[in-house]
């Protein structure tokens, strides 16, 4: 399917033709070096065609997958825009700006390309199928959780590990966490952590799984099936498709064998009562609740409470309301220090020492969570149009 000339574009692009004349959009992840990680060149190809597919009532439906067999994608490229970032405040330092730091365009571009294309995917209106084999994790998850067939592998680990680089579970990790049931999206944003194929299936997060071998299995069925032009019907037919291929033994649900226990952590209280609570996990038995409970202890204080602030505004807004808050949100995080500083100790300098600002929760006030929501643009909102 993939023509020689596009072997090294970001995103390959292709079309399945099926029995009835009819066409599959197939969009391509093809960056394996970084683990297909979310680029705005990447974004700035898909948005685009997958807009033009939508709009074609001869494309039926559309496929999003990777290349390779390691991730489907591994978040948004963090690197290039913390280093925007630093940039941009040490311009506000050498200026004397007295700490009022401009939100670095290359961030702003971003965030506002990001989220459209993630709400394009989620009010597609055909059918987009996501296969999400491998890692699937912060801008990943954007990807997948709006289509309307998420596929997941045995070998699928998915996460919104923000704590741990000082962001926040955004690409409509509001609104979807938020509206997960009991301590769910609260422990999921504030450990980080990891999520199995029965994990994704458990919260929602994605409908099949299936064994990444029968990728190609499913691309002949869709070749050969009879489509038509009623979304609905085809639809239900991609379903009937996916269900008639081989589903494989998996590990079971970590989310589920814990869920009492996680219920009874969160609760219903706020941050610095539930805190405790979860550092104690740091000495449970069983490692996946010991490394959630890790990731909180050495993660953001203020991720932490902006990640709950946005899930209970969430469950009250509509999608695209919360993705112009998260935009906010993530303009916030690009003024203010720790997505930058997550970002250099992890995955630049790779020390794993950040220095959060503030270092405690009892440090993060109220008016510092709710300066993060403050408008850092000028005129009309970048994301006004999306409805």
């Amino acid at each position: 399917m993939t023509h020689p000339s596009q072997a090294e574009a970001v995103v390959l692009f292709d079309e399945l033709h099926t029995a009835d004349d009819r066409r599959f959009g197939v969009a391509t992840l093809n960056a394996p070096a970084s683990l297909h990680a979310l680029s705005l060149e990447m974004i700035e190809l898909l948005y685009p065609r997958l807009l033009a597919w939508q709009q074609d009532p001869g494309v039926v439906g559309v496929v999003l997958r990777s290349s390779g067999d390691k991730a489907f994608c591994a978040g948004g490229d963090v690197v290039r825009m913390a280093r925007a970032i630093q940039a941009a405040q040490a311009q506000a330092q050498a200026q004397a700006e007295g700490g009022q730091v401009a939100v670095a365009a290359e961030a702003q571009a971003f965030f506002e390309h990001e989220y459209r294309l993630d709400h394009l995917i989620h009010t597609f209106g055909k059918p987009v199928l996501v296969w999400g084999h491998g890692i699937v994790m912060g801008g990943g998850i954007g990807l997948i959780i709006g289509a309307s067939h998420r596929v997941v592998s045995p070998q699928s680990r998915l996460a919104m590990p923000e704590i741990t680089i000082g962001l926040f579970p955004d690409v409509g990790g509001s609104w979807f966490l938020g509206h997960l049931p009991g301590g769910l999206g609260a422990f999921l944003a504030l450990t980080g952590a990891q999520m199995n194929a029965a994990d994704a299936v458990y919260t929602g997060m994605a409908d099949f799984v299936l064994p990444h071998e029968a990728q190609a299995a499913l691309l002949a069925k869709l070749q050969a099936a009879k489509w038509c032009q009623d979304p609905a019907r085809n639809g239900a037919l991609l379903s009937h498709l996916l269900q008639g291929l081989a589903t494989p033994d998996m590990a079971a649900s970590n989310l589920a064998t814990h869920r009492s226990l996680i219920d009874r952590v969160i609760g219903r209280d706020q941050l610095k009562d539930l805190a405790p609570r979860l550092e104690a996990l740091t000495q449970h038995s069983a490692a996946w609740l010991a490394q959630g409970a890790q990731n909180f202890v050495k993660g953001s204080p203020t991720t932490a409470a902006l990640s709950l602030a946005l899930q209970r505004r969430a469950r009250h807004l509509s999608l695209a309301d919360v993705f112009r808050l998260e935009y906010n949100a993530a303009c916030g995080c690009a003024v203010h220090s720790d997505f930058a500083e997550g970002v250099r100790a992890l995955l630049i300098d790779k020390d794993k020492s950040p220095r959060w600002s503030p270092a405690t929760l009892d440090e993060v006030s109220p008016a510092l969570v709710e300066d993060h929501f403050k408008p850092r643009y000028t005129g009309s909102h970048p994301l006004a149009d999306l409805a």
